[in-house]
């Protein structure tokens, strides 16, 4: 399909109604058909993971990522109270619901093999009394059977966490079919991918959502209740003409219950087999702390330090002399700063230079290409009364910038952004600013590599 005729199906209001009742309180993943393949699962560099509330959202996304090509829509197993921020993701005790999932995998030819197994899962399903909260969903090179998170009740969910209910309900199943399933497999031919079934229950597992597109084929995932197993056939995913129950969302309250109390015994949960829920809160809370204590950190460290380590670099490119680049750096990230707030920079209220008061007539003018500045004739660059040492560049820049990162390493790194740029734009002031520095100000110390031009596309009237 052409990336026009994605964004056509898409439109579609079933299209959009549908993945919206899916992704309601989940956490949601992009596949894209960007060059790179790109698996996006944040909304911003602040990492705010992607959700999706309503139909209007998928429209949203589209447009926000409209230059990857967005094409499949995931949505995660679990489902959580809070998704303002990436962290909470981590937090065993923000899950309030998971989705029990079987993901039957094949090759497309040996899709009747898949349906089979779909059947076989099914029919052990209903001899536990769980088949009206069941539903199935067309993967486009397999089925996903799962069972609604609804049909598990409040008084079950209060004695265990709703991922070891759902980890050990899809583990009981499977065992309870092994032979059936192997028999399945070894009947079904070889193709170019092998016929398997698996738990694939995790904290960060995400599947494909209702009638989203599949990542490589031009087929819908559709939605099946289990008396449809029988009559499906591939037609019914193809995006021009598909055909999908709607009532893929209709569950039993309880119904799964005796079937979760009976697994969690013999199985045991999902938390049990990676040393414990306990084990995992506590290391979520030190990660937590962790990422508060950067936080703090980074807080002292903003743009100031970032213009001055850039305008070393490019001092340093452009002549080879470290301590003088050390010099301009400091001075230039004090212009700049003294040109935004007029001389009432609140950042630069500490700073204090080690240097003695130079007097005017002990100044002369310097040029870099078309920047003018003046040095001491000691040959420090000055700003005011005040020359900018080397020493003071390793106070102000290098000591904090230290916070966050080796700053050996944010020098490299710098020293290969700049020499990244034709000499003519390193030369011009104003090219500098708004080709160099100003596409990486916030970000620069926060990532390991910085292309030129940004990732996203900025919406900011929206």
């Amino acid at each position: 399909m052409e990336y026009i005729d994605v964004i056509r199906y898409y439109s579609k209001p079933i299209v959009m109604e549908e993945i919206a009742k899916f992704c309601k309180n989940r956490w949601i993943a992009l596949h894209t058909q960007h060059r790179t393949q790109q698996f996006i699962r944040y909304f911003d560099k602040e990492k705010r993971p992607l959700k999706i509330n309503k139909p209007e959202d998928i429209r949203y996304l589209l447009f926000r990522f409209q230059g990857f090509k967005p094409r499949t829509f995931y949505g995660s197993v679990n489902l959580y109270r809070n998704l303002a921020d990436q962290l909470e993701l981590d937090n065993p005790e923000n899950i309030f619901r998971s989705t029990p999932t079987w993901d039957i995998d094949g090759s497309l030819e040996h899709w009747r093999g898949i349906t089979r197994i779909a059947r076989i899962i099914l029919d052990e399903l209903d001899k536990y009394g769980v088949s009206k909260s069941v539903y199935l969903k067309w993967s486009g090179r397999g089925i996903h059977v799962h069972i609604h998170e609804g049909a598990f009740s409040e008084d079950v969910l209060s004695k265990h966490h709703p991922l070891d209910l759902a980890y050990a309900v899809v583990d009981y199943i499977l065992r309870k079919v092994e032979e059936k399933v192997r028999e399945v497999i070894k009947s079904t031919p070889p193709g170019d991918r092998p016929l398997k079934v698996e738990n694939e229950m995790d904290l960060k597992r995400v599947f494909t959502t209702p009638l989203s597109l599949h990542k490589q084929l031009d087929m819908a995932a559709v939605c099946l209740k289990p008396d449809d197993l029988e009559n499906f056939d591939l037609s019914w995913a193809d995006p021009s003409n598909f055909r999908h129950n709607t009532d893929w969302n209709k569950y039993i309250d309880g119904e799964t219950d005796d079937l979760a109390l009976r697994a969690i015994s013999e199985v045991g949960g999902y938390f049990e087999r990676i040393g414990g829920i306990r084990t995992v809160i506590e290391v979520y809370k030190r990660e937590v702390e962790r990422v508060r204590r950067e936080r703090t950190l980074s807080s002292r460290v903003g743009r100031f330090q970032v213009m001055a380590l850039l305008q070393a670099a490019r001092y340093y490119v452009l002549t080879g002399d470290l301590d003088k680049a050390k010099s301009f750096g400091l001075n230039r990230a004090i212009f700049y700063a003294w040109a935004k707030y007029h001389g009432r920079d609140r950042r630069l209220r500490g700073y204090s230079s080690s240097s003695r008061s130079v007097a005017r007539t002990d100044r002369r003018e310097f040029k870099l290409g078309n920047e003018v500045t003046f040095v001491s004739d000691r040959g420090w660059f000055i700003i005011g009364d005040k020359e900018q040492l080397p020493s003071d560049y390793d106070k102000e820049v290098v000591d904090k910038i230290r916070l966050l990162m080796p700053y050996e390493e944010a020098w490299k790194k710098a020293v290969e952004y700049i020499k990244s740029f034709p000499k003519d734009v390193l030369l011009d002031q104003q090219e500098f600013y708004s080709k160099v520095y100003e596409p990486v100000r916030d970000i620069f110390l926060k990532k390991k590599e910085f292309p030129r031009e940004r990732l996203f596309p900025h919406f900011d009237h929206l």
